[in-house]
């Protein structure tokens, strides 16, 4: 366990960009819901939302292999000093080229951290070694698209996490980089962005399910 506390304490990134859905943005939904989720378990959560961190890309100036953190972006250190102090992390991303530029900021960074120190010393180990780790996609497709949405966005951010030697924790064999959310209806209405619907009933059921696999991970650690 990560935390210093008795109480445990969780993470979850909210990697939508959007900033006309506002609260409505359907990732910070998801994050609220597994936030009931964990809070239903003693667990509290802290939900990050990447719209509101100017986040900035890794250069590669290699400074942070001495500091363990970014010499020029202040937002990164903040979010990652988060997920140090957290006993599982949840990442929830839609669909984009194929995942949001904030989400792969953070990552980028986080690997380059991890990867200057195990270059060094293949027996090293980061501040998140081990953390029990969640992934959640959406995007506007129906279950048809989930598939795709699996390889592009939770493969990818898995994929990520595995360098930085966080532990993504499967759904099943099938489904193990977490798990995909699909809408119900796509309408279109005024302007130009089209409106999606979900079934929220049956997507909290899959939520509560993945998220008490990775608490049963986290239990482990």
């Amino acid at each position: 366990m990560k935390s210093k506390e008795n109480s445990q304490k969780a993470v979850c990134i909210s990697a939508s960009n959007m900033l006309s859905s506002n609260s409505e943005s359907t990732s910070m939904q998801i994050c609220k819901k597994i936030e009931k989720v964990l809070g239903q378990n003693g667990i509290s959560c802290n939900i990050l939302d990447l719209r509101t961190y100017d986040l900035s890309p890794c250069i590669g100036c290699g400074k942070c292999f001495h500091s363990k953190r970014c010499c020029r972006d202040d937002a990164f250190n903040a979010i990652y000093e988060e997920v140090v102090q957290s006993d599982c992390i949840f990442f929830v991303s839609p669909h984009y080229a194929p995942i949001p530029a904030k989400l792969s900021m953070l990552l980028e960074k986080m690997e380059e951290i991890t990867f200057l120190h195990w270059w060094k010393d293949n027996s090293y180990k980061s501040e998140v070694y081990n953390l029990p780790t969640g992934i959640i996609s959406h995007g506007g497709g129906q279950d048809w698209a989930l598939a795709s949405y699996k390889a592009m966005v939770n493969d990818t951010i898995a994929n990520a996490l595995d360098t930085i030697q966080c532990r993504v924790v499967p759904y099943n064999s099938e489904w193990n980089t977490g798990i995909s959310i699909p809408v119900c209806e796509v309408k279109e209405e005024n302007g130009i962005f089209p409106k999606q619907t979900y079934d929220w009933k049956a997507i909290e059921g899959k939520i509560q399910e993945y998220v008490n696999r990775v608490l049963q991970e986290s239990a482990k650690s």
